[in-house]
């Protein structure tokens, strides 16, 4: 890491899923105004969907999810109802409308048992048309996975499946409290492709507590025996003021910003090495993969669920705390599962706070979109393409100058890139175009 950039690497700043980021929504987006969205989408849009289970068995430490470690099944299917009950009533607004892409995430959506995720899956074919090869994606839990519930995704029509790792080494798990071996998620995957769900994802992190270079360049090599398609690498948010459960993370035992950097570097280059692509920020993926060729064309994109080759501009989020993007901005559900349920009771969306998107964010929007996606922006054509004047960033360059002075981009006229062994410093470029990140804003991740 350049000496320059030390000043850079502890910087708060958000992953960039959206703008603007989900710390500026209020409650003056509420179930009404959602509603009134919907109702005006354009009559053949096509949509994605979004489903979140809020369950879990155990609790990780790290975790910086919308979940609850839930004892009894009971909540998990008194919750399914309400599930199907939101699916519904969302289907009634916007039409039997067409899905490109389904993806459970949590918690641990394969909490629910093998016939309450058939009965969701059948609520979704019945208020919505899932497009033929539709990527149909869910997040798993290896410890908790049976081969019974393996072959319960396949008749579902589960298409990719990513599996939760984290990191192999057992003085690390054991801090974070994920105990999980090598044996159980190469088990894992084994049973996946036995009945055909051959699209597997493994996620990774660095920046957890005693984790090493070595430690975590040895989880990269154990994840490639896996041979997955894609590999997700993300850095720890340490945020105990956010989620109480990260205080029994040893605070000491957590790696500096040079650490986290070199820890980040040393998967890289070893996922490289294996001749995986580079997307974005934090994911990887084979040469022939779809987000490769998206990327390639300028076409990649970034949600909630990291970076997807779906270009469909709908996004419909389920269950507590789901986000919905939308033409008109973004609406989110309440996080408490009662104030959920008392919500679908009542017969209104369970919408609590949400986004309204102007002009000024969508261009903003496009440009962190661009950068986050092809570490290059053309700030004139943004402007052009949103009606704004072409001087519209003169104090955003200026500020630009100063990183190109560090070396962490290149600056030709109004095109902006970020240069290969600057990129993971990309969060750090698309902040200077975010008009509402306050400097001493604590409770988002570091830029490292």
């Amino acid at each position: 890491m350049q000496s320059p950039w030390l000043k850079y690497l502890d910087r708060r700043i958000p992953r960039y899923t959206s703008y603007p980021t989900a710390v500026q929504f209020g409650p003056d987006i509420d179930a009404g105004c959602y509603q009134r969205w919907l109702a005006t989408l354009p009559a053949d849009a096509t949509v994605s969907i979004y489903i979140h289970v809020p369950f879990c068995t155990a609790l990780c430490l790290y975790c910086g999810c919308h979940t609850t470690v839930v004892r009894r099944y009971a909540p998990v299917a008194n919750y399914v109802d309400l599930l199907q009950r939101e699916i519904g009533a969302i289907g009634s607004v916007v039409g039997r409308r067409t899905v490109t892409q389904v993806h459970w995430g949590g918690g641990t959506p394969t909490v629910l048992s093998t016939d309450d995720f058939m009965r969701v899956m059948s609520a979704l074919r019945t208020s919505f048309a899932i497009a033929p090869g539709a990527e149909l994606a869910i997040e798993i839990d290896p410890r908790v996975l049976t081969r019974e519930y393996v072959a319960t995704l396949a008749a579902a029509g589960i298409t990719r499946a990513s599996l939760g790792v984290q990191e192999f080494n057992e003085r690390v798990q054991q801090a974070v409290l994920r105990i999980q071996s090598f044996d159980q998620t190469a088990r894992a995957a084994d049973w996946l492709r036995d009945v055909g769900i051959a699209n597997i994802n493994i996620d990774l992190m660095y920046g957890l507590p005693y984790q090493t270079a070595t430690t975590v360049a040895a989880t990269a090599r154990r994840a490639m025996a896996l041979a997955p398609d894609r590999i997700a690498l993300f850095g720890y948010a340490h945020v105990p003021a956010m989620k109480r459960h990260q205080k029994l993370i040893p605070e000491q035992a957590l790696p500096d910003s040079l650490q986290r950097a070199a820890q980040n570097s040393a998967a890289a280059g070893i996922f490289v090495e294996a001749g995986y692509q580079r997307i974005g920020l934090d994911h990887f993926a084979r040469s022939d993969d779809v987000l490769v060729a998206r990327q390639r064309e300028c076409r990649l994109h970034r949600n909630f669920q990291g970076y997807t080759a779906d270009e469909t501009p709908i996004l419909l989020g389920f269950g507590t705390s789901a986000i919905s993007s939308l033409p008109q901005g973004y609406a989110q559900n309440a996080a408490s599962v009662i104030t959920y349920r008392n919500a679908l009771a009542a017969d209104r969306l369970a919408t609590a706070r949400g986004r309204a998107r102007t002009n000024e964010d969508r261009l903003r929007g496009f440009i962190i979109e661009r950068l986050m996606c092809d570490l290059h922006v053309d700030l004139g054509k943004a402007c052009q393409a949103h009606g704004a004047p072409l001087n519209h960033f003169a104090a955003e360059l200026g500020k630009i100058d100063e990183l190109a002075n560090d070396g962490i981009v290149i600056r030709s006229g109004e095109c902006v890139t970020i240069p290969e062994h600057a990129r993971p410093l990309v969060r750090t470029v698309c902040a200077i175009f975010d008009a509402y990140l306050a400097d001493d804003e604590a409770r988002f991740s570091r830029a490292s």
